[in-house]
């Protein structure tokens, strides 16, 4: 049975709640995951769930069908009543749930290419929907992996989460330093291109055949002299209007099905 929590001032709750802050989130090295296909796909991706906090309106003890999958594999379910939820939840909702969970570690050097490998690597980019959103399209394409590097934000905010409806969970994402990340992609033999508002190479004339890393930079900073190196081919989006770039994660969904369009071709 699964056990009520009706007092926002329970510890749990309270606990959960301070993890929205990202210095509480660094300090206890736990994360939030909102939404419960955010947290089946953690699950599934075997993301160490401390415990879930769910609001469902029916009268049914048990709750949603997903609940007894993840108490079947350990995992501490609470029901709280809608008052307690919107105090924990993201927005203004009062129903839906919440997961407490430890951040999955991986390293640069535990990536695995496989053949043919396609890595998007974001540069700076400070805004953690961004990230997410970026994240949700390299999974579509069947990306080999999202790095971040240099980031400005950190790698499972919750909105990063949420912007990516979880895939970040699913596709093998890291954060790195820019200059390790270069030297890694150079030592793989991925071809790097770098998207530039002012290079000289539409995207359509690349080719993203072979290995190949597609580095986008931050719309406030763009890309470090670190991504100018003559063995980085810089390309670029037309732009025919008034303005002068697109949102990174637009500009990272353009190139990645252009190359998904090269490699079934």
């Amino acid at each position: 049975m699964i056990q009520l929590i009706t007092s926002v001032h329970n510890p749990r709750i309270k606990h959960a709640v301070r993890l929205r802050n990202g210095r509480e989130r660094c300090r206890q090295c736990q994360i939030l995951v909102d939404g419960d296909r955010e947290i089946l796909r953690a699950h599934q991706a075997g993301v160490v769930l401390r415990e879930v906090f769910a609001c469902w309106p029916t009268d049914d003890a048990a709750g949603p069908p997903w609940l007894a999958i993840l108490q079947a594999a350990g995992v501490d379910v609470w029901r709280v009543a809608p008052h307690v939820f919107a105090r924990l939840a993201y927005g203004e909702r009062d129903q839906g749930a919440v997961a407490v969970a430890e951040p999955p570690r991986r390293a640069l050097a535990e990536l695995a290419l496989g053949d043919n490998p396609l890595v998007v690597v974001l540069a700076g980019v400070e805004k953690p929907g961004n990230v997410g959103a970026v994240v949700r399209t390299a999974d579509a394409v069947g990306a080999t992996a999202v790095i971040v590097a240099d980031g400005a934000t950190d790698l499972y905010n919750p909105n990063a989460i949420r912007a990516s409806l979880g895939t970040i969970f699913a596709v093998p994402v890291c954060a790195a330093a820019g200059h390790a990340v270069l030297a890694w992609l150079r030592d793989n033999g991925l071809q790097v291109y770098a998207a530039r508002v002012e290079a000289s190479v539409p995207y359509t004339r690349a080719s993203y055949r072979g290995p190949t890393a597609l580095v986008l930079g931050s719309e406030s900073e763009g890309l470090s002299e670190i991504w100018q190196d003559r063995d980085i081919t810089a390309v670029s989006l037309p732009m025919r209007g008034a303005a002068d770039s697109l949102n990174v994660s637009t500009t990272a969904a353009v190139l990645l099905y252009e190359a998904l369009r090269q490699r079934q071709s």
